[in-house]
């Protein structure tokens, strides 16, 4: 069933980390996971457990430097299909919102200068 994904891989350095977050984002291209990318992590979905944990070591390993700090949070829902678009309009339902609206990050006033994927 679905298995969906909160990723943030950053090396632990001071200056910009956005090249070596590059990397770790491309290493995802390389499987079978769908993701959407945005200024705190990148959220990833795929089919099972097993696709999701490789394609999280490679993003891991793309990424350069003596030391390389990753977070993941997983939700594997192991008899029911739910994509993460799912779960975001069943919140703006709630809210009495449209589904699918995009919220930027600058509209509640937090910064969007996160580098870490």
């Amino acid at each position: 069933m679905t298995v969906i994904a909160l990723l943030s891989v950053a090396p632990v350095i001071e200056d910009s980390m956005a090249s070596e977050v590059a990397k770790a984002v491309d290493a995802l291209d390389d499987h079978d996971v769908r993701y959407e990318t945005n200024p705190m992590g990148t959220v990833i979905e795929a089919d099972d457990i097993d696709t999701l944990l490789a394609a999280v070591g490679d993003a891991h390993k793309a990424v350069d430097g003596d030391r390389v700090s990753t977070f993941l949070k997983i939700d594997h829902k192991r008899t029911t299909d739910q994509s993460a678009t799912d779960k975001v309009d069943a919140v703006e339902d709630e809210l009495g919102r449209p589904a699918t609206t995009a919220h930027s990050p600058g509209e509640t006033g937090e910064p969007a200068d996160d580098e870490s994927l």
